[in-house]
Formats: structure tokens, sequence, C-alpha cells
């Protein structure tokens, strides 16, 4: 019955005086007897509010008051007519953020002002991250930690709270100092969390999208996860507040122990419709490899149906998003769209700065943008940016949409059905990419378009190996005292005590594959006669020296399953000396697309396309391999080597220099902060000539401000407006 309802209320043009009134008094029972479907009810009326009889609008504000929907009132320009109810109104007010919360909102804030720490499981359009915000414009708390996933997660986060930096630093960095005058506000991601050596002491901890601490999710930075909320409430005591969409519990016995509650909702202002896509064409879709132009085809008449509305597409890679982009891009072409987007700033930063042959620009040029782990982080957010003030109404997305980067659109395409080439997209994620349709305070309902069946519902309990220990990896268990050792008997654990204490320590505090690092330490003490000049190096490797270290990363320190196609050993040694020899991403682009060139794969591709492919694997180099896994490796191997050199009186090497400029991309070390705030690096390179490199990091953003050298010249119109921005 409800769902005919809702359909009506789509389909039909205008409500009569009693008709709404029907409607009204429904959803006034339906409050008693189901809330979550009278919220899903009052949430369509109030998407197609010029239908209903206006003159019963008093009746529509006691219905929004009833559930709770406080931030509608306002939205709305109703008012409320009783003390009462007034009253009630003004109890879900924060002074402090100057907006109405809703109930289930202010019920959470009531439980996080508790003694009790809180794990939240609720829909992505419930607003948990304005809690957050609640929280520091409060200045309850002195010292701050938040963990986010993503670095994109962390830069949206920093520039909503940048207006605190009265009453806060913000730390972005694992190079900065804390302040002691001032609170801080350390915004890291787990790993940063596990290297910084400064914390002040930790008031309260936030983990974001904590579903990540499980070992049964398949994230290899799990371990990173648990070890650093284990180490921050074994260290602080402090109190924590957990949030993440979609889970039904937690590991038992884990809210005891931690004088926790979990708080689980349904509650949700904005109601997401699913269209079934897939079995309309289940017969062609179940044959992807015979069909796969025709489901291109259907998705691709959907994009355009919709063109007046913002749509996300889920894709399952990198590469797929961009053959998609593509081939969208010439299907619009096809159908005679015209461009219009040729003034973005970013244009020609891109034909500057990396080729003026890249698609990228053609795809935006159609308002079309892409969003996916392998472009650079101040590509992203402009892409984010423009498609959330509606230059953009089509965005491809891998699974960087599932981490929470809040964007406007109204319509998920659920279009691949897995992650990365084999594993499928299970009722958890799913349900991550639903959640993303339909943005809170913007739209009333979304819509997801399943181009697959949907996956079976299953309940989701997360697991938190610190505690559960069931199962617990080397790298997590390595860290636990041995009181908080649940099996002291397993040979897992015994072999980890027979590794000698002083090995244990360093291991330990690398933070990776345990045993691997031992691997490296015996391998050391094996070589250091033979192979002294390959392990003790200083500032720049040579190929032979580099070769050395990358191998035994590579064959010790990577896990069991962990994915590196296409990237091999030896391309790992080759793009790694491009990289440090000619100090340029845009070099290793043109040693890329020369090599591609020679492949019989490309033989046949013109040279654009050559060009492009040549781009996305550089910029997939650069984030997963340059700015964190061969400069992690490089430190863990040169605290083993430090440590086997001087156990046998020899003088070590220093591989840190070398590990920081391919971390920074050769950037300054005190301008390096701006590369966290988004910045292009042609920009802070420019930069380089205005500020002293006597100036602390700290202090950089200040001089940028008070002198206004974004004005300088030297900057083009996009490098101009980012430095503007911060």
């Amino acid at each position: 019955m409800i769902e005919d309802l809702l359909t009506d209320i789509t389909s039909k043009e205008q409500f009569n005086f009693e008709e709404t009134f029907l409607i009204y008094k429904l959803c006034s029972e339906l409050i008693i007897e189901e809330e979550e479907v009278a919220q899903k009810l009052l949430v369509n009326i109030l998407e197609s509010k010029e239908k209903f009889d206006p003159s019963l609008n008093q009746i529509l504000v006691d219905l929004i008051e009833a559930v709770g929907f406080y931030p509608y009132i306002k939205k709305e320009n109703f008012e409320l007519d009783s003390t009462d109810s007034l009253i009630r109104e003004m109890y879900h007010y924060s002074d402090n953020l100057n907006k109405f919360l809703h109930e289930d909102q202010k019920h959470l804030l009531s439980l996080l002002n508790t003694d009790k720490n809180v794990i939240v499981s609720a829909p992505t359009s419930f607003g948990k991250s304005l809690l957050i915000e609640e929280f520091i414009a409060s200045h309850k708390f002195k010292n701050i930690i938040i963990i986010q996933p993503t670095l994109a997660l962390l830069d949206e986060t920093r520039r909503k709270l940048k207006k605190y930096d009265q009453k806060y630093k913000l730390i972005v960095r694992t190079s900065q100092d804390s302040s002691i005058e001032k609170g801080n506000i350390y915004l890291f991601t787990a790993e940063r969390v596990n290297e910084y050596k400064d914390f002040q002491h930790i008031d309260l901890i936030i983990v974001d999208e904590f579903y990540k601490l499980s070992s049964k999710r398949d994230d290899e930075r799990a371990d990173s996860l648990n070890n650093a909320l284990h180490f921050i409430l074994k260290t602080y005591n402090s109190k924590f507040y957990l949030l993440g969409p979609n889970i039904d519990r937690i590991s038992k016995g884990f809210e005891e122990k931690f004088n926790a509650i979990f708080y689980k909702t349904k509650s949700s202002l904005v109601d997401i419709k699913s269209v079934d896509i897939y079995s309309e064409h289940k017969e062609k879709f179940d044959m992807p490899r015979k069909y796969k132009e025709y489901k291109e085809q259907v998705l691709f008449d959907l994009l355009l149906e919709n063109q007046h509305q913002q749509s996300i597409i889920y894709c399952s890679s990198p590469s797929r998003v961009r053959y998609l982009s593509k081939r969208f891009y010439s299907y619009l072409i096809s159908k005679n769209i015209q461009k219009e987007n040729e003034g973005l700033d970013i244009i020609k930063w891109i034909e500057e700065n990396i080729s003026t042959d890249w698609s990228m620009i053609d795809l935006l040029k159609y308002r079309v943008g892409i969003h996916d782990g392998a472009l650079q982080r101040h590509i992203t957010t402009t892409i984010i940016d423009y498609f959330n003030t509606g230059l953009l109404n089509y965005l491809f997305c891998t699974t960087t949409i599932i981490e929470g980067v809040n964007t406007s659109a109204k319509n998920i395409v659920f279009f691949d059905s897995t992650k990365g080439t084999n594993t499928k997209i299970d009722y958890f994620d799913y349900s991550n990419i639903k959640g993303r349709a339909g943005r809170l305070m913007m739209h009333y309902t979304g819509t997801v378009y399943n181009f697959n069946p949907v996956p079976p519902n299953e309940q989701v309990t997360i697991d938190i190996p610190f505690y559960e220990q069931n199962p617990i990896s080397d790298e997590i268990l390595i860290n636990l005292d041995d009181e908080e050792v649940i099996d002291k008997l397993s040979d897992q654990y015994k072999a980890i005590k027979q590794i000698p204490e002083n090995e244990r320590n360093i291991i330990r505090d690398n933070g990776v594959q345990v045993f691997g690092q031992k691997n490296i330490i015996n391998q050391l003490r094996n070589d250091l006669n033979t192979q002294y000049h390959l392990i003790a190096w200083n500032r720049y490797p040579t190929k032979e020296q580099l070769t050395y270290v990358l191998t035994l990363a590579w064959e010790n320190l990577l896990k069991p399953a962990e994915t590196v196609r296409p990237m091999t050993l030896k391309a790992l040694i080759t793009v790694t000396q491009i990289y440090g020899f000619n100090q340029s991403i845009w070099n290793l682009v043109e040693s890329t697309f020369e090599y591609f060139k020679t492949l019989s794969k490309f033989k046949d591709l013109p040279d654009s396309e050559i060009r492009d492919e040549a781009i996305r694997q550089s910029f997939q180099t650069l984030k997963h391999w340059f700015e964190y896994k061969v400069p992690k490796w490089l430190a863990v191997i040169d605290s083993l080597q430090k440590f086997v050199c001087l156990e046998t009186g020899l003088r070590p090497g220093n591989y840190n220099y070398f590990a920081s400029l391919i971390e920074n991309d050769f950037l300054r070390e005190n301008l390096t902060i701006l590369y966290e705030f988004g910045m292009p690096s042609s920009a802070i390179r420019k930069l380089e000539k205005l500020i002293s490199s006597e100036v602390l990091q700290d202090d950089v953003i200040k001089i940028i401000r008070d002198n206004k050298l974004f004005n300088n010249n030297i900057f083009i119109a996009y490098e101009r407006n980012k430095l503007k921005e911060i």
C-alpha cells in the first residue's frame, strides 16, 4: 500500500484538500505504528510539497515535528504554533553550530555527553559527522584525534574545521609539533597515528568508517587501524566515538570492557528509491562479454535521460572509470550534445603540467568527472568541488565513493558488480554505495539504479581484532601486552615471543610484516660482510643499492594476498630510479609513454590513447607506490639495517633523506605541508622562490595570507585559486 502511495505522489500532478488530509492522516497513524515508514512517506511528501493543499501546511509541520525532523522545519521556512513545540524545537538547537539537530542526532549527542564511549551505526544521510563539528565547536575536549581512511576525507574535514583555528591547531603531518597553548586536532590516517611521536594527552579519539577495524573485510590497512586505536586507548584512556554505516553488531563483550554503548539507528532524512534495471535486461546483462556494448548503451541512455540531475556511476577500478567515462564522452558527441565547460580553471593547468592530449580535458568540457584512488589529491578535490557546485553532472567513481566523500549526487548507478577484478560487492558495500544517493538538506529523495542483482542481505558484524583476537594478525598481536593476550599457548604467540626482545621492539614499531622483517634482519646479517656497500648508503642510492633494498622489501614486506598488479619488482625498481633521478612525475609519464609504444598491445592505438594510459599508470604509481609504499619500505629497512650495523660496530646508512624526497614529490621540506592542503606541486615549486627555506612549516600559510602571495603573476588562475582556498 505504501509503495503505491509513493508512486502516486511521484506521478500525480496535484492532491486536493481531502486527498491531502487523508495522506497526512495516514502519516500520523504510521508514526505510531511504523515510524520508519512514516519518515519515508514524509520525506516524499516534502519532495513534492507543492502538489499538496497548502491550507493544511500546519498539519504537515506537526508531522515533521512528530518524527523529530527539525532541520526540515527551518529548511522549508515553516513555523511551529504552540509553546510546547517551540520549546521542543529549541531543545534541538545547537548554539555551537547555529543549526537544528534532528531527534536522533540530539539523542546521540546526549549519549556522547555522558561518561560512556559511543559506537554508532547509522545511514549515510544521518549526519553523523555533524556531531564531530559540534564537539569541536563546544571546546569540550582539548586534544582530539580524528582518524579517517583516506586523505581526501581528511582534507574535506580539514576544510570544515579550519574556522576553529583560534582555539585549535590543526595537525595534518607527522612532522608538525603539537601546540602547548591551544588545543590540537590531529587529522590523521591510522598509519600516521602510529608514526606520530608528539601527542599531547588525548581527550577524545574519533574513528570514521570504523568497520575498517575488521579482519574479515579484506582491508589490508586493518592492522594499522587496530594498532592506532589500541595504542591511544591504552596510553591515554581517551573517550572514543566510532562511527560507520549499516553495521548490525560488534565483537561481543567490547561494550562492557570499554564502557561503551553501541547505538544503531535506521533513521534517515533522505529516502533512497531503488530502480531495477537488471531484471528488465537480465538475459543480455548475464552475458557481459557478448553484450558489453548493449549494457553500456543502456547506461548512457539513462544518464542522458537524467541529464538535469547529478549522477554518480560506480565502477570497479580506475581503468574502468577511464574506459567508461571516455565511452560516455563519445556517446555525448554522437548525440550532438554541446560542450559547456570551456573555462574551468583546471583545464589550463592540465595543459601546462600534464598534457594537452589528456582525455580529462574533453570530459570536463562535457560536464563529466572522474574520481578514483589513482588521481592526485588536488585533482580529486577540484573534481568534487566542481560536482558539488553544479559544474559537472556525471561522476565516474571507484570505491572511493564508499569511503565517505560527500557529494551533491541525486542518483547513484550501481553499474559494476565487483571491487577490482574478482571481489564481489556484498550487501554491506552495496548499502554504502546506495547511501550516496541524495544529499542531506539538499535532496529529500535519491535514486539508486541497479544494473546488477542486489546482493543478499546479510547481518554485518564488525570484529575488533585487538580485543576479540579471533582471528588476529601477527602485526596486531605483537603490539599487545602479555596480560592482554587471550591465548598465550597459541603457536602464533609463541613464535612471536621467540623473537629476541630487542628485535621484537623494532619490528613492532615498524608495524608491518612481523616475520618478513625477521627475515630481512637475518638476510642483512648474512650479507653484511659481502654486501655492506649495498646496505649502508646515504642520501641517494645507486641503481644496485636501490635494487637490493626494494628486492628485500618486495620479497618480505608484501602481505600474502596483497594486490600489486600491474606492478612488478623489476618495473618498481625502474620507475623508482627514473622518478628519483628526474625528480618529476612528468618524466615518468613520458618514459612510460615511450615504453608503451614499444608494446604489441598498444601498436594499433593512437598516441593520445597510449598517453592517456601512461598518465593513468604513472599517477597510480605516484599515489600507491611513491606517496606511501616505497617510503614506508625504505623507513622499515633503514631501521633494520641500522640495528644490524650497530650490533656489529659498523657505520649504518641513512635512507631517510631519499625516502622523504620520494614521499613528498621532491618538494622543499618546509613547504610539503601545502601538499596536504591539496596544493598542486607546480604551485609549491613556484613558492620556493617566494618563501625562505628558513620559515617554519606552521608559518607558511600565514606568510601566504599576510603577504597575499596568491596575487603574484607567476601563478596561473588554478594555482591562485588553490592558494586562496587555504
